[in-house]
């Protein structure tokens, strides 16, 4: 029998408290935020048998939920939208990746005006485009000239964002200096510890880059972000870039953690130098173009991953009551794509299946019901185990 509110405490023990905090109430507030932190519950609770066993080997992202595909600049300045985030990826069934976004379909339905029938079909939509992007064999990806619907409006707003307007949104601009804009809400304070630290580090890694004082460090703040790693040792540094005021850049330092995948997997994994490094090899593997800045690196004995932050971030967001169902539909059928391609891209890597292995599992009909029975089974465990944790969290078993 798993104790919920004792799993949840041990995975979160020794993080930032006054971020922990946030995430706590946050998991509180629904059932689909709920599934976002627990990641590790989740395959705590997901059966190592029938199709989540036998499915073909993959990359996959690990956590794959309606919110981790987003718009972001590559390291090539072109705007995509892809799978944004690594955090948990690993070598698994490709059943594991599907199953966690199927259901995280299904809890965020819950209260809206979508009927069953209706989920079924957006689940159906991005199962067969999935399975249809596995046929034919060949990985693609979705950039501003390719999409359409609500993906390709987001790609095309994207056009008119200017990096200073971002800039003002998250600094604090006196005559020609910005300062990080700590309000709590996507910032919090450093301590002088923290802070040389950082710096410290920053001043070694812009050493060895060819422009070192693009590097240069303005100011540094603690970041939130995100619901799963809210608490994890996490930096936003503004940095000089091309020169301030509107030239300044900002970049997010994450602490990498062991996947929380890694207890319930039965595959032997690749041995990496650092947990950073798997996020970041296995981010570049899936994604056809990565991000600008996206790195491994060490501070002391600890792997962080470096990436910089972009006015061009952003996500289609679902629940506008104009969107209609076939634009929804469309997203889902795009999302089940860019899972078909990274898998494809990555096929045949240390130990994932070759591509003729995902073709032939593409055009299999039977694991199709299974993964839809398995992913209701999945909604219905996490709305239980959320008003489990909502009876403990009313009971102050999550105050610090």
């Amino acid at each position: 029998m798993v104790s919920v509110v004792k799993r949840i405490q041990e995975y979160n023990a020794g993080r930032d408290p006054q971020r922990l905090r946030l995430k706590y109430k946050n998991m509180r507030s629904d059932p689909f935020t709920f599934l976002r932190g627990t990641c590790h519950l989740f395959y705590e609770r997901l059966p190592y048998s029938g199709l989540m066993r036998t499915a073909p080997l993959a990359w996959i992202c690990g956590d794959l939920h309606l919110e981790n595909f987003g718009s972001y600049k590559g390291d090539n300045r072109l705007a995509y939208f892809d799978m944004n985030d690594f955090d948990e990826a690993m070598l698994a069934p490709a059943s594991w990746e599907l199953v966690r976004f199927l259901t995280s379909v299904l809890i965020a339905a819950d209260g809206t005006s979508a009927t069953p029938a209706d989920t079924r079909l957006l689940c159906r939509s991005f199962i067969d485009a999935y399975a249809n992007v596995l046929t034919l064999g060949k990985s693609r990806w979705i950039e501003r000239d390719t999409a359409s619907g609500m993906v390709g409006d987001l790609l095309n707003g994207l056009r008119g964002r200017l990096r200073s307007a971002y800039l003002d949104t998250r600094t604090v601009r006196k005559g020609t200096k910005r300062t990080l804009r700590v309000d709590g809400k996507k910032a919090l304070p450093v301590t002088d510890k923290q802070r040389a630290k950082v710096s410290k580090f920053m001043q070694k890694f812009a050493s060895e880059q060819p422009n070192p004082e693009f590097y240069k460090v303005l100011d540094v703040a603690r970041r939130i972000a995100g619901t799963g790693s809210l608490g994890v040792d996490r930096y936003v540094i503004l940095i000089q870039g091309k020169g301030s005021p509107d030239g300044n850049f900002l970049l997010d330092l994450k602490q990498a953690l062991p996947s929380s995948l890694t207890p319930f997997l039965k595959v032997a994994q690749p041995k990496w130098n650092s947990d950073a490094q798997r996020v970041v090899s296995l981010q570049r593997r899936c994604q056809a173009v990565s991000m600008a800045f996206l790195q491994p690196v060490m501070l002391g004995k600890t792997s962080y991953v470096l990436r910089g932050l972009q006015p061009s971030e952003d996500r289609v967001t679902l629940k506008q009551p104009h969107h209609g169902a076939n634009e929804i539909q469309q997203v889902m059928a795009t999302m089940g794509s860019i899972v078909g391609w990274a898998q494809l891209r990555s096929a045949g890597r240390q130990g994932s299946a070759i591509a003729d292995e995902l073709i032939a599992f593409g055009q299999s009909k039977k694991w199709k019901k299974q993964l839809q029975d398995a992913a209701e089974a999945c909604a219905v465990q996490v709305r239980k185990d959320w008003q489990t944790y909502c009876k403990g969290y009313d009971a102050g078993a999550f105050e610090l």
